[in-house]
This record gives C-alpha cells, sequence and structure tokens, in this order.
C-alpha cells in the first residue's frame, strides 16, 4: 500500500501542463501546410491542409504509429498494393509504423485532415521511402509545394 501511495505522490508532483488546441486552419489555393497543434515527448497533432495534391511518394515512418482523420474534402489513400480507399469528412486511416501509404486531395474542397502520430522511441530515420533511404516531407522528392492562403477562408 505504502508503494502505491508514494507513486500517486510522485505523479501528483510531477503533473505536466495540458495542452489545448482549436482545429482551424487556413485553406489554401494552392499548394499544402502542416502545422503542430499540441506535442509530447510520445504523441503529436497535427492539422494539415492540401488545395491540391499530397503526399504523392510511398512512404513510411520505421519509428510512429499514425493516423489521419478527414475533417473536410476527400482522401485517396494508398498502400505498397495500390488503393485503399476513399475517405470523406469524419472518416480515418491509422498506419502502423512501418507501413508504407501516399494518399492525395481528390475532392472539390480543399483536403483538411488532423493527424495524430505516436512514437514508442526516437529513431534517426523518420521517413523512408521504398528504397530504404530517407524522405523529407518538404522535398522536391515527395512534391512539396508551399501553401498559398486564401484570404479570410479557414476550416474551423
Amino acid at each position: 500500500m505504502v508503494a502505491n501511495q508514494e507513486l500517486t505522490e510522485k505523479v501528483s508532483n510531477q503533473s505536466p501542463e495540458l495542452q489545448v488546441f482549436q482545429l482551424k486552419t487556413q485553406l489554401l489555393s494552392k499548394g499544402r501546410s502542416d502545422y503542430t497543434l499540441a506535442k509530447t515527448d510520445l504523441m503529436s497533432v497535427r492539422i494539415k491542409c492540401y488545395a491540391q495534391g499530397g503526399e504523392n511518394v510511398l512512404h513510411s515512418h520505421p519509428g510512429e504509429d499514425h493516423t489521419f482523420v478527414i475533417l473536410a474534402g476527400k482522401a485517396r489513400f494508398f498502400g505498397k498494393d495500390g488503393e485503399v480507399g476513399v475517405f470523406s469528412k469524419n472518416q480515418g486511416i491509422l498506419i502502423p509504423r512501418g507501413g508504407f501509404y501516399k494518399f492525395q486531395s481528390c475532392g472539390d474542397e480543399p483536403l483538411v485532415m488532423m493527424r495524430v502520430g505516436a512514437e514508442k522511441e526516437k529513431i534517426p530515420v523518420n521517413r523512408i521511402g521504398l528504397d530504404g533511404k530517407s524522405l523529407p516531407g518538404k522535398s522536391k522528392e515527395n512534391k512539396h509545394e508551399d501553401g498559398v492562403p486564401i484570404e479570410g477562408l479557414y476550416y474551423e
């Protein structure tokens, strides 16, 4: 019983600060955006917007499980063996660490997604292509294009 009381006291004395966030992002006429809303050493919450395109090259995150939830628009996801499906508002997909995927916006409006990732341990390479080499997200190889905001229009 003493061990449980000591653990309770230790945890309550080390309580981390809570993080509050809002699912809001500016809509885009071109390109894409990606903003971290909250983060700990194990988990991150991001909001992503795509006017067109997506993450266009098959890749994996060998150290991170993550999920995408569609908030607006539509996304077509692909796995190593081809198309997985088209997802729309309030649908999502969980990608276990090491799972290869890519996606693209395929609707008539900008694609807005919430991305939640969890890393059990940090590894040196965050993202790899099918060839096993590091593949930065904001790269020519991944067909990255900076976002062009639509003045005054937001997802919220």
